[in-house]
């Protein structure tokens, strides 16, 4: 008895030896791939540069340090997505979604877009994010959470610097690193 029993223990453990060493080797094989573009957010139109934001509701309490924000404000987003700071640069493609004050005592917005490619290989392919961005801090992480065509089953982050931000008309140009691993298709 004692040999069968030491022969399951051992078959286990092979078996689990087996599953580790193909998990490790999935894992080796990932590739991360990075892709670098800017988001222009455009609040308040201007000749020749529409706007891209719609708020759709108003907030009750302002926020410290900018009182015509208030926790509760809704914009929704249809921005332009570039290869470089000017809007005039390569269109690459669109960032489509949300993003609303959800913090009480902080400018700190909570994301949800998709990040639609309109050129190359990656043309209608389009990664979803959602999370909380500290917009006062310096880089932003905020995790993807999902993709479609070329970007099935992606996963990743993306690393958000504020480029450009004028106080005046609350438009932004946000500098996008994104990594995006688990790509079914490539």
């Amino acid at each position: 008895m004692a040999n069968s029993k030491s022969s399951r223990t051992t078959g286990h453990q092979l078996q689990l030896a087996l599953v580790i060493s193909m998990a490790l080797v999935g894992t080796a094989a990932a590739t991360t791939k990075h892709f670098h573009f800017y988001m222009h957010d455009t609040v308040t139109a201007s000749p020749g540069n529409p706007s891209t934001v719609v708020q759709v509701t108003t907030g009750t309490t302002p926020l410290p340090g900018a009182p015509t924000t208030r926790f509760g404000d809704i914009y929704v987003v249809d921005d332009l997505l570039t290869k470089g700071p000017s809007p005039a640069s390569e269109a690459v493609g669109r960032a489509q979604g949300f993003y609303l004050f959800a913090a009480q005592h902080e400018l700190a917005v909570m994301h949800s877009l998709n990040f639609v490619l309109t050129k190359g290989k990656h043309n209608g392919s389009y990664v979803v994010i959602q999370a909380r961005d500290a917009i006062a801090d310096k880089v932003r992480e905020l995790p993807v959470i999902g993709g479609a065509g070329r970007f099935r089953g992606a996963t990743g982050y993306i690393l958000l610097r504020t480029h450009l931000f004028n106080s005046t008309t609350n438009n932004a140009v946000l500098e996008i690193d994104m990594y995006l691993t688990n790509l079914s298709v490539v």
